[in-house]
């Protein structure tokens, strides 16, 4: 069938594929109707790897989807034909130890989307486990059904920083996971968010959410808007999720003595971290990688109302023009925050 296939580096078409699609009794086939352009499958057209994941073979780019069950498995008993439903798409040996532990997303042998060797979801139909396949209520669209996924990245986030109703925290980078940690901080109880960037264009869509306040740091010091809002304690949780080395100094002077620093954005560079200044306030580290347990949740909180991810969808273009998404993905254009392709009618 068809698919976006990426060749190598720099190499992205539209051609026929050969997926193996069979359906086991656990599972459900779906077809696809929205995914989300991610940073990583950027990152994988543009650089051909990402860490030790090195594309050396032609593989289908796509980790975020929504679509509908055309088929279950024979012991499929929770999801029907023509369910929508968006899918979990990392997927764990349920007997290892990380499985066993409840932290699956850390499972060496977890099977994810579009990290290579494991084929994506820019294809009109897969098959996938229906344990990782959670239904959509009838008012909740594909494309809100497609930014689960990140969304869930930034529910990891606030699950992990023990927020506490009240607190006040600030996330660094106002990018997609950014956008997702503060909305997901507000939802866990946060009474305040500020969120820093250097781009006014996704400043301005962060400012519109009430409960989020926007921090132009090439004009206002992050630090000092901090102590502005706290009489100078500082936050109870600092989310770094801009992923630049430069922004663990402004982290480590926001956060306040005994607070948490959760660090979700992943550099590409080394960073210079100052062990002394984290001990002198008694900080708690925490770290991210993807999520574990929490999809469900992430469902329900857009499903109530609560989290409005649809201002964070930029542009949408139908899969035959897929490459031309890519090519705007990878543009970084400072107002986007979500690129989506649709496969339309599912």
């Amino acid at each position: 069938m068809k698919a976006l296939v990426l060749e190598k580096q720099h190499d992205l078409k539209i051609r026929d594929i050969d997926l193996p699609l069979v359906l086991g009794p656990d599972d459900v086939r779906i077809r696809i109707h929205t995914v989300g352009v991610c940073g990583s499958d950027v990152h994988y057209y543009t650089h051909g790897r990402i860490g030790h994941f090195i594309v050396d073979q032609p593989m289908v780019l796509g980790h975020e989807a929504a679509g509908t069950v055309i088929e279950v498995g024979s012991n499929v008993t929770h999801l029907a034909k023509g369910d929508r439903v968006c899918m979990e798409p990392g997927i764990p040996n349920p007997r290892s130890k990380a499985s066993r532990l409840g932290l699956y997303n850390v499972d060496p042998s977890v099977v994810f989307w579009a990290t290579p060797p494991v084929h994506g979801c820019l294809t009109p139909e897969v098959v996938h486990p229906a344990a990782f396949a959670y239904k959509l209520p009838d008012h909740v669209s594909f494309a809100e059904g497609a930014l689960v996924e990140p969304f869930a990245i930034g529910m990891q986030a606030a699950v992990k920083a023990r927020i506490k109703p009240g607190d006040v925290a600030v996330v660094i980078g106002a990018g997609t996971i950014g956008m997702m940690t503060a909305l997901a901080a507000l939802a866990g109880g946060a009474s305040q968010v500020l969120v820093s960037d250097l781009m006014v264009e996704k400043l301005a869509i962060a400012q519109r959410y009430e409960g989020i306040t926007a921090v132009n740091v090439r004009e206002q010091s992050l630090q000092d808007k901090v102590a502005e809002a706290t009489g100078g304690w500082g936050a109870d949780v600092v989310f770094e999720a801009s992923g630049s080395a430069r922004a663990y100094g402004d982290a480590l002077a926001a956060v306040c003595p005994g607070g948490a620093l959760v660090l979700v954005g992943m550099p590409v560079e080394p960073v210079l971290f100052d062990v002394v200044a984290a001990q002198a306030k008694e900080i708690r580290i925490e770290t991210v990688f993807r999520y574990a347990n929490v999809y469900e949740r992430a469902v329900n909180l857009i499903a109530s109302g609560k989290v409005d991810l649809k201002p964070l969808i930029s542009a949408t273009f139908p899969f035959e023009r897929g490459v031309e998404a890519f090519e705007r993905a990878a543009s970084a254009q400072p107002g986007d925050v979500k690129v989506q392709i649709t496969f339309g009618d599912a």
